[in-house]
C-alpha cells in the first residue's frame, strides 16, 4: 500500500485528488494538509511513502516545506504540484530535492502515474515538461531570472503576487531586514526598480497568473 500525504491549501482540490487516487487499490491518502506549516508537522505524524504537494500556498508554502522537509527527512519523496507547467517551476523544485513535478493542467491519470513512480524512488517529470526542460538546455538561453537564487527566487514570487516584506519574513522565519538585502539583490540581478515591474516580469515568465 502506497501511504500518501496530501497537500494543497484548497479543500476541494484535496478532495479530488483523494477521490481519484483512492480508486486505486494500493494507493491511500493517509493524511492532508492545508498549508506548508502543516506538511511537515503531518509529515512527522504519519511518515508518508508519497508526499504530494502544491508550491503556491498562502503562508510558508510549498518551496519552503520541501526543504525543510527534506532538510531534515532525507528519505521524503515528494511530488510537486503546480498551476504552471514552465521549466522554471519544475527546475526549481527538483534542485530543493522534489522526486517529482506535475502540472495540475494535466490529465488526471498522469497523478496516479506519478505516486506510483516516485513510490519506488525513481524520478517522475510528464513528457511534455521534460521536453521543455531539454530544449531549455539545449537552448542556453538564460533568462535572468534564473540568475536569482532559490531563496531570491521564492521572495520574488511572492513579491510578484504582491506580498509585503513583512509578510514575506514572517512566513519565511527571516528578519525583515535579510528579506529586504534579497529584494535589493533582486531587482539589482533582474534590472528593475520597483515592486509591479517584479510582477510584470513575473507574468510575462509565465510565473503568476495576471
Amino acid at each position: 500500500m502506497i501511504r500518501v500525504l496530501l497537500v494543497d491549501d484548497h479543500a476541494v482540490v484535496r478532495t479530488g485528488f483523494r477521490l481519484l487516487l483512492q480508486s486505486q487499490a494500493d494507493i491511500s491518502v493517509v493524511a492532508e494538509a492545508e498549508s506548508g506549516e502543516a506538511a511537515c508537522q503531518k509529515y512527522v505524524e504519519v511518515t508518508p511513502d508519497v508526499v504530494v504537494m502544491d508550491l503556491a500556498m498562502p503562508g510558508m508554502g510549498g518551496l519552503e516545506a520541501l526543504r525543510r522537509i527534506r532538510a531534515h527527512h532525507s528519505q521524503a519523496r515528494v511530488l510537486a504540484l503546480s498551476a504552471h507547467d514552465d521549466p522554471m517551476h519544475a527546475r526549481r523544485a527538483l534542485r530543493e530535492g522534489a522526486l517529482g513535478f506535475l502540472s495540475k493542467r494535466s490529465a488526471p491519470e498522469t497523478l496516479i502515474e506519478a505516486v506510483t513512480t516516485i513510490s519506488a524512488g525513481r524520478r517522475y517529470l510528464d513528457a511534455s515538461l521534460a521536453q521543455k526542460l531539454a530544449l531549455a538546455e539545449l537552448d542556453g538561453a538564460q533568462s535572468p531570472i534564473e540568475r536569482l537564487s532559490e531563496r531570491e527566487f521564492e521572495v520574488f514570487i511572492r513579491l510578484a503576487r504582491g506580498e509585503t516584506v513583512q509578510r514575506i519574513a514572517e512566513d519565511l522565519k527571516l528578519s525583515a531586514s535579510t528579506v529586504g538585502t534579497h529584494l535589493y539583490n533582486i531587482k539589482q540581478k533582474l534590472e528593475v526598480v520597483n515592486q509591479s515591474e517584479l510582477t510584470l516580469l513575473a507574468i510575462r515568465h509565465g510565473l503568476i497568473v495576471a
